[in-house]
């Protein structure tokens, strides 16, 4: 005998709703983790089919380590609260490598607009805040990953830091945040200049302006009043101070320096939206 036919599951109400009436898609912030994750995930993907990017920026950091950092050790000419000039200088050179690699993400940005990756993400529900944010954090993972590098190499030359890891992570959203302020001035200028040989030369312009104009060479007691101004107003002070307070022990501000980098990659990201559709035109 054949079998009786099977009797259909009751469908309840909110079912029948569902199949008459989609689901609203997400939009508005509720996209923002989504779309976070995929840059993240998008970029560990590039680092994993080419790891030269990661090996040659390596470079840079064991080079200010090995020769600037190992000679002002001897001279002692630089006050460093009582702690060898490597160890104060290792937290200044992750900020700076974390810097260097987020000050040219626009020109990223200027490649997407021409190849027309830019136009396609426009047209979609997702919030132009939120492709920043994206963008921005995307930024991060790679100067994450650069951190770890450089805190390797400070290893191997006897720096003295902390493994303790809640530290660690805390040093992790220093350098995120500082990387998302940066990757969104970056694109600002980007929707400024709407050039990549202009972004290119103004980058280059910047960076060490920002980077001689902070605390990660030599205390902030140390410069002119002009200078000190400058380096109050710099977030890559701020970075430096709370990856050296984590990192090393040493007096630090942190509830002002993550506040700070808070409200910098919040203005950031803010600035850049505005400033996004720009290069779409």
């Amino acid at each position: 005998m054949s079998e009786a036919p099977a009797v259909p599951q009751a469908v309840s109400a909110d079912g029948i709703s569902l199949l008459l009436q989609p689901p609203t898609p997400r939009s508005g912030w509720r996209l923002l983790p989504a779309r976070v994750g995929a840059m993240c995930v998008v970029e560990l993907q590039k680092l994993r089919h080419d790891r030269t990017e990661l090996y040659t920026r390596a470079v840079q950091p064991a080079l200010w380590l090995l020769i600037f950092g190992e000679t002002f050790t001897r001279i002692k000419a630089i006050p460093t609260q009582g702690i060898p000039y490597i160890d104060y200088l290792a937290p200044g050179i992750i900020a700076q490598s974390a810097m260097f690699i987020a000050i040219f993400y626009g020109i990223q940005i200027i490649w997407e607009r021409d190849a027309g990756i830019l136009n396609k993400l426009l047209v979609t529900p997702t919030p132009r805040s939120a492709l920043v944010t994206g963008k921005a954090f995307a930024s991060g993972v790679k100067a994450v990953i650069q951190a770890v590098v450089v805190i390797l190499i400070a290893a191997l030359l006897g720096v003295s830091m902390t493994w303790n890891p809640l530290k660690l992570l805390g040093v992790a959203v220093v350098v995120v945040l500082g990387s998302a302020f940066f990757a969104c001035l970056s694109i600002t200028i980007a929707g400024i200049v709407l050039s990549r040989d202009r972004l290119m030369g103004i980058g280059q312009a910047i960076t060490m302006p920002l980077f001689f104009g902070s605390n990660a060479l030599y205390p902030v007691s140390l410069m002119p009043g002009w200078l000190q101004a400058v380096s109050r107003a710099n977030p890559l002070s701020y970075q430096v101070d709370a990856l050296r307070g984590l990192l090393l022990g040493t007096p630090a501000h942190l509830a002002l320096d993550f506040a700070v980098l808070l409200v910098a990659a919040a203005l950031g990201i803010t600035v850049a939206s505005s400033l996004l559709g720009r290069l779409a035109r």
